[in-house]
């Protein structure tokens, strides 16, 4: 019996989790309170609880959009938290065909922050200047070429003297604290990071440039193929998010300190209360994906030239029926 028993276990472990009715969902997100959903998630285990033993999670940290784009695109990842313009990108670069918005995630959470001893105060101090964002052609990066444009400014590639230097998030830090960057347009914690720790200071809010002062700044995107294939997950996994964007809302401290445990996990690092607070406090966790305002970011892409020669037709980037259907449940009104 023992030797049965024994050779079951073997036999089993050398089984692929597949064979064993488990479907295997791989999910990509940022350590960043702008991917709360994921960050609370990974830290209390709220969506294995949610999907069950028959889905298996395996989550993989990112540092900005292009790189998550290429894993889904490789088939690295199924679903992934992400910035509207590397989403855009992703969708037109493969003709429709890799991924769907299928939810909101979080509004706001991104600011202008300049360095206390730049020299600036307003928009034509930019002139000469060297300006942060994550990396060419994410979200930020985006916001940034607009508002300069927006102002008369050209940066250096279109002729003008306005350095933009793509630049990770924690480097944007060190060379505030070295003197060698004036502004950063940065998402939060780092904003606020920028602030409280690099002789930063605030100069511009970004919810203060949209309608309502809400703006995407992340979405749940799943490829294509993993939507076809099960759907059945998919909507179980939005269903849990929407739930976990509730809780948060509900929660707000516990979720802080969750967040706050997960980063410090992922980097090393966790903030300082001010911080968070503060952080926290420009930012809206949602599940609304805030369809216009994506629809706005990606004019301002193709103005900068990410997108190529000719507008692109975006009419088939959401498929919100998932998320409205769990939203019928709940007997809450439809995202049109």
């Amino acid at each position: 019996m023992i030797k049965k028993i024994l050779k079951l276990g073997i036999v089993i472990a050398l089984f692929p989790i597949a064979a064993l009715g488990q479907t295997v969902v791989r999910v990509g997100a940022f350590p960043n309170i702008t991917h709360a959903q994921a960050m609370v998630g990974k830290a209390n285990g709220w969506f294995e609880k949610a999907m069950g033993p028959r889905v298996k999670i395996q989550w993989t940290s990112f540092n900005a959009g292009p790189s998550v784009i290429e894993a889904l695109y490789s088939g690295a990842i199924d679903m992934a938290y992400i910035g509207p313009s590397p989403t855009v990108n992703g969708y037109v670069h493969s003709n429709g065909e890799a991924l769907r918005v299928i939810a909101g995630a979080a509004s706001g959470g991104v600011a202008l922050v300049v360095r206390n001893d730049s020299g600036i105060d307003k928009p034509e101090d930019f002139h000469g200047k060297r300006v942060a964002s994550p990396q060419l052609g994410n979200t930020q990066d985006v916001s940034l070429r607009a508002w300069l444009k927006a102002h008369g400014l050209k940066t250096t590639d279109k002729g003008g003297d306005v350095q933009v230097v793509p630049l990770a998030n924690p480097d944007q830090l060190t060379l505030f604290l070295k003197k060698q960057l004036d502004a950063a347009w940065a998402p939060e914690p780092w904003a606020t990071r920028l602030i409280h720790e690099g002789n930063g200071r605030l100069l511009l809010d970004e919810r203060e440039l949209w309608p309502h002062k809400q703006f995407v700044t992340t979405n749940l995107i799943v490829s294509n193929k993993f939507l076809h294939d099960h759907p059945d997950v998919a909507k179980n996994w939005i269903r849990a998010h929407v739930e976990l964007t509730d809780w948060i809302n509900g929660h707000l401290l516990e979720s802080k300190q969750l967040i706050n445990r997960q980063i410090q996990k992922e980097t090393g690092k966790a903030l300082s209360p001010a911080v968070l607070d503060e952080a926290f406090g420009r930012l809206e966790v949602t599940y609304d994906p805030l369809k216009s305002s994506l629809l706005t970011s990606a004019q301002s892409a193709f103005d900068a030239g990410f997108l190529g020669k000719q507008i692109p037709d975006l009419s088939g980037i959401y498929d919100l029926s998932f998320l409205n259907q769990v939203l019928a449940e709940k007997g809450r009104k439809a995202i049109p």
